[in-house]
């Protein structure tokens, strides 16, 4: 095996391994927020000081001396940190990335041009998204940084997935063109839509979460008691907060809350609605089987999403469940990709003939 294609292999082992940690990182994200222990340790990137957590009386009693508005909660301080041991490994690797993808077009024996541009992309949100998790923790989650590290980790999944995609279509391209459905030429700008949209409610989801409003109304299908009169906007959405020693547990009243809420449930309807249209209309008209097998997959995880969203309200926010909320969100958006990739190939493919 000559060396170039052994960098092109490290390279898609590097991508897929990448891929599969950085879904990692976002449930244990989900995690560590769920069980409060954002906090858990008081500074970054150590944990009172030290590489991990304090745990015999001497370090516990140090550590308490150094943070003394914080003391420690060793279960809290390890889910903080086991998070960013697999948060550093997924940096390592996308650093790695860079470098065979680098490595990969300057190399002269290479016979195909693998995407360089979009690993330096990667590499640098991951880095600004170190900066995020330092910021989480100095700014004392401040939701507007709460929520910037949630979209980073779906940004990160995202990219590194579509890189995936397009490193895997150099080979399926040397094997022929796919057959063109001339009818899902249109869909292909409604997926981009749907991407937008959902990255949207994602956004909102995390608003709702980093303000902790996920249980701000624990009724369905609408809010408890006279919940419109709740609403109010004027401040529920204000990307900079007062100033506060700490926003931990949140530091908007009830009726903010309630509105975040609302908006939440909204964003879910409009999403659903549209994700589930696109879905049932690309199956129809389709005639090739992997564009049909993508909308199946899309609209199953749709459902899987909406009944999750559901039962975190019905049974109170269980922790498997509001974590599992978090990683199917994931998925959704990752075989909305997938989606809109292969319409995408389609649509091209159509120009082509």
């Amino acid at each position: 095996m000559t060396e170039h294609n052994k960098n092109t292999k490290t390279l898609r082992r590097l991508v897929l391994t990448s891929l599969l940690l950085a879904i990692v990182v976002i449930g244990l994200g989900a995690y560590t927020r769920l069980t409060h222990a954002g906090l858990g340790c008081p500074d970054w990137p150590t944990c009172y000081g030290l590489l991990d957590v304090p745990e015999t009386s001497v370090q516990i009693a140090t550590a308490e001396q150094a943070f003394p508005q914080r003391p420690v909660e060793p279960a809290k301080a390890w889910n903080e940190m086991i998070h960013r041991y697999f948060a550093g490994s997924l940096g390592l690797l996308i650093a790695a990335i860079a470098f065979f993808s680098i490595k990969l077009r300057l190399s002269k024996s290479s016979r195909v041009r693998y995407p360089v541009l979009l690993p330096i992309c990667i590499l640098c949100v991951v880095i600004f998204q170190a900066a995020l998790g330092m910021w989480t923790v100095t700014l004392k989650l401040m939701p507007i940084v709460v929520m910037g590290h949630l979209l980073g980790g779906f940004t990160t999944l995202c990219l590194l997935f579509l890189l995936y995609l397009r490193i895997k279509s150099k080979g399926i391209n040397a094997q022929g063109a796919n057959l063109v459905d001339w009818q899902l030429k249109k869909y292909s700008s409604f997926a981009l839509l749907g991407i937008t949209i959902l990255t949207a409610q994602i956004a909102l989801g995390g608003w709702t979460s980093s303000n902790y409003a996920a249980m701000s109304c624990v009724e369905l299908p609408i809010c408890q008691g006279d919940w419109l009169s709740d609403l109010s906007f004027e401040q529920s959405f204000d990307l900079i907060p007062p100033a506060k020693e700490s926003y931990e547990f949140g530091h908007l009243a009830h009726n903010e809350r309630v509105t975040i809420h609302v908006s939440h449930r909204l964003g879910a309807i409009i999403t659903g609605v549209f994700l589930a249209w696109l879905a049932i209309m690309v199956f129809l008209k389709a005639r090739n089987h992997s564009i049909k097998s993508a909308a199946i997959i899309l609209l199953s995880l749709l459902i899987i999403q909406i009944s999750l969203g559901v039962s975190n309200i019905w049974f109170s926010l269980p922790l498997k469940v509001a974590v599992a909320h978090n990683l199917v969100a994931a998925f959704l958006m990752l075989s909305l990709i997938t989606l809109a990739y292969k319409l995408r190939q389609n649509s091209e493919e159509s120009l082509n003939e």
